[in-house]
Order: C-alpha cells, then sequence, then structure tokens
C-alpha cells in the first residue's frame, strides 16, 4: 500500500503563522509591502510598536548593504493578506 504525503497546507499555515506581515509607507510616499517580523516579537504588551524598530533596523542594514539609505517611516499597518 501506498504510503500517503503529508497535508502541505497544513505545513504551510504553520510557516504562515511565524510571521507577521506589514505595510510600510515613507514621508516621501514610497511603499513597502509585507515587511516580515516574527510573531513572537510583537504578540507582547506593546502590540505592533516593536514593528517599528524592527523594520527600521531591516531598513538599515539593508541600506548599509545597498549603499542606497530608505527615508523615514510614516505609517506601518498589518497588511490585510494575512
Amino acid at each position: 500500500m501506498a504510503r500517503r504525503k503529508p497535508d502541505s497546507g497544513a505545513r504551510r499555515k504553520s510557516a504562515d503563522t511565524a510571521f507577521v506581515l506589514f505595510d510600510v509607507i515613507y514621508e516621501d510616499g514610497s511603499r513597502s509591502s509585507n515587511r516580515k517580523i516574527a510573531r513572537e516579537e510583537v504578540e507582547g504588551l506593546d502590540g505592533d510598536a516593536p514593528a517599528r524598530w524592527l523594520i527600521e533596523a531591516q531598513d538599515r542594514k539593508i541600506a548599509e548593504l545597498s549603499g542606497r539609505p530608505r527615508g523615514p517611516i510614516k505609517t506601518i499597518v498589518r497588511s490585510p493578506n494575512q
């Protein structure tokens, strides 16, 4: 008898819940969608507040590697695509 493969949907669901996705709008009007932040970082009493400094840290690292700094962040909201 053939073995059944595990349900890939269950595996995908657990991987998707490890992160929260955020949409970032910068002061110059540019947008960055679906920025990943670990769910455990935004589940505390501070709510989504830690996401701002974590995304700013990601931006600094990206700017360091690319040589192109991002502008200041205007707003951060959870992505509706979750």
